[in-house]
């Protein structure tokens, strides 16, 4: 089995120093794409088709699996804090991996992008930060962290302090 390199492990550390409370190299086979995810979306988020970032304007679970076809490692990253802090670490990571040589390296946030009140729906007045949420990807959340290992639970009460995730594909 091959492993992934020192220097997907040294972007592990830099994510932590970043914000993520926890942060795992994982095989990007690992990640898991499924169709009612998208659905998800558009009959049960207010966001659908209000963010060029979320669903319909978002990446369709077809083209996730091909997307992850062209690489063999992702980072996953565990945060406290929702947005703007998992958007932007993401989008600061994907820099990160480039500059280290991981030329393709591509981010993916958690839930809405927050960084205009009211998207413009055109073009991005934010392309260097925002970033499609996994989920409005097709990306079952659930089952790819407890894949990596990351306990996640549904939350059953507003007193629950939940977790959010950022992905960065990075080879």
């Amino acid at each position: 089995m091959v492993e992934p390199s020192q220097g997907i492990r040294q972007l592990a550390c830099k994510a932590l120093e970043m914000g993520a409370k926890e942060a795992k190299v994982v095989k990007v086979g690992d990640i898991v794409v499924a169709d009612w995810v998208r659905l998800k979306c558009q009959y049960g988020c207010d966001g659908y088709g209000r963010r060029l970032t979320c669903p319909p304007y978002s990446p369709t679970p077809d083209q996730t699996r091909k997307l992850l076809k062209e690489f063999k490692w992702a980072l996953m990253m565990r945060f406290e804090e929702e947005a703007p802090t998992v958007h932007e670490v993401t989008a600061k990571m994907e820099r990160e991996a480039f500059l280290s040589g991981y030329h393709a390296a591509f981010g993916l946030g958690a839930g809405p992008c927050p960084f205009c009140d009211k998207c413009n729906l055109k073009e991005c007045d934010h392309p260097d930060l925002a970033r499609p949420a996994m989920e409005a990807c097709g990306i079952d959340v659930f089952s790819t962290a407890r894949r990596a290992g990351f306990k996640i639970e549904v939350m059953r009460s507003t007193s629950q302090k939940p977790s959010y995730y950022g992905l960065l594909l990075v080879e």
